[in-house]
């Protein structure tokens, strides 16, 4: 299955959450989820049925496969990735899945406030406007690593507001952000839950 080019908001009420895809549009009160709080399609409005167990792991695979804007073969790769760190090195195999979502090119971009949205951060990356330790690649799914430093060429480009904080482990100055550490579990987003996620690939 190709990519998907449908409206993006309507990805958002299918979860029921604010995935924060439209940029500044998705922190004001146009935001669909807020407009139509309820799931699209024709019954949408109607009283939502109860998931089953499995029902409940897709929805929240779904849902952080589209808040990262990744397909199903990259995401399966990432927790797969995850999986072998986590038993060759003795680590936390959620929170090493989180961590390399977290760290990819496009994602520290976002965080670091140089991007509208994800989206548009994988854009800037796949036409060479951003600069990773001062050389251009143009691979929005590179892991950062602790140290690296991320570069706009432009300030044009970046958002004219700031709707959230950088966090702490991103430090963020005019046109530049640097990873000065990995970030731990606390510092990324909380209504993840990556064990439901680690069940439904471990059926």
């Amino acid at each position: 299955m190709g990519r998907y080019t449908g409206p993006k908001e309507r990805l958002s009420r299918r979860e029921g959450v604010n995935l924060n895809l439209k940029g500044s549009r998705s922190f004001s009160d146009k935001a669909g989820i807020k407009r139509k709080p309820f799931p699209p399609g024709q019954h949408g409005n109607q009283r939502r049925t109860r998931l089953s167990n499995y029902g409940i792991q897709l929805r929240e695979k779904q849902k952080v496969k589209r808040t990262y804007g990744l397909r199903e073969k990259q995401f399966k790769s990432v927790y797969l990735e995850a999986s072998r760190r986590a038993k060759v090195s003795n680590l936390d195999k959620g929170l090493e899945f989180l961590r390399i979502l977290e760290l990819r090119f496009d994602n520290v971009l976002y965080l670091g406030g140089l991007a509208p949205s994800r989206a548009a951060a994988r854009q800037y990356i796949v036409h060479g406007h951003v600069l990773l330790n001062g050389k251009k690649f143009t691979v929005p799914s590179l892991e950062i690593k602790d140290g690296d430093t991320v570069e706009l060429k432009s300030m044009k480009l970046a958002p004219s507001e700031k709707f959230f904080a950088v966090p702490q482990w991103i430090e963020s100055k005019e046109n530049k952000v640097r990873v000065t550490r990995l970030p731990i579990r606390d510092e990324i987003d909380e209504g993840i839950r990556e064990n439901l996620i680690i069940e439904y690939y471990s059926r």
